[in-house]
């Protein structure tokens, strides 16, 4: 696997002109990639499935990658991958339908990170619905999803096992997004201990349950977010596209 990176960095350097840093950063972010896979035991990469990426990301956004980062990283996996292709030493990319958050331009009513994690502690007790909301609050912050999007998740949504979701956007495209070790935790205790206790009927697969087990509507979402954003003493004007602002 060495190799080919070996052989794909020199391409970048000879074919696509690309500068010393940037040829440096993408070194780095890809042999990290590949010390992860042979951590696997994965030595072609025909053998790297959407799942391996995705718990690659995890990994890194775990030991407190920023943002810029991440969409760093993920964007030398595409070209890595993009080169593989181009070479036919892969028949199709693991990357093509995975997406990080955003990095969005600072808007007037963007929240600091201060202030975001003062809106993220509102929830507070450990009732049921608070441990859902703490739950939603965490991962709209963590994954920079729609809010109509967090209503439509259901419980095959989540891999547990790698720790990403399968987000179905607008057109019906579908997309994975990895989660982040604070949202998984938070979101674990509320189907383990909180979700029981909403269920009103079996047959619901529904992952947040608004207080009659039914499933939110973007209303209901926005006005729950605006309250623990009252709550917190925000005087900003916040909404659920903040929280895709404020990464």
């Amino acid at each position: 696997m060495r190799d080919l990176l070996n052989k794909y960095c020199n391409y970048l350097l000879i074919e696509k002109g690309a500068a010393g840093n940037t040829l440096e950063a993408y070194g780095r972010d890809l042999s990290r990639y590949v010390s992860f896979l042979e951590k696997k035991g994965i030595v072609d990469p025909r053998s790297a499935v959407p799942e391996t990426v995705v718990e690659f990301l995890v990994q890194i956004k775990g030991e407190g990658l920023s943002a810029n980062s991440m969409n760093r990283s993920l964007a030398a996996l595409r070209g890595f991958y993009k080169f593989l292709l181009q070479e036919k030493l892969v028949d199709q990319s693991p990357l093509a339908n995975i997406e990080l958050a955003k990095v969005w331009m600072r808007l007037p009513d963007t929240v600091s990170k201060e202030e975001m994690n003062l809106i993220l502690s509102q929830p507070g007790e450990q009732t049921p619905l608070a441990l859902r909301d703490s739950a939603m609050l965490e991962l709209l912050y963590a994954t920079g999803l729609r809010v109509s999007e967090l209503a439509g998740l259901t419980m095959n949504s989540i891999n547990w096992q790698v720790g990403f979701l399968t987000v179905m956007g607008k057109g019906s495209k579908e997309r994975v997004v990895p989660i982040g070790k604070t949202a998984y935790d938070s979101v674990r205790r509320y189907v383990d201990e909180a979700r029981p206790k909403l269920v009103k009927s079996k047959t619901t697969d529904v992952l947040f349950l608004n207080r009659f087990g039914s499933v939110f509507t973007r209303q209901g979402l926005w006005k729950i977010i605006i309250h623990y954003a009252q709550k917190a003493g925000l005087q900003k004007n916040v909404h659920p596209h903040t929280f895709r602002h404020s990464f």
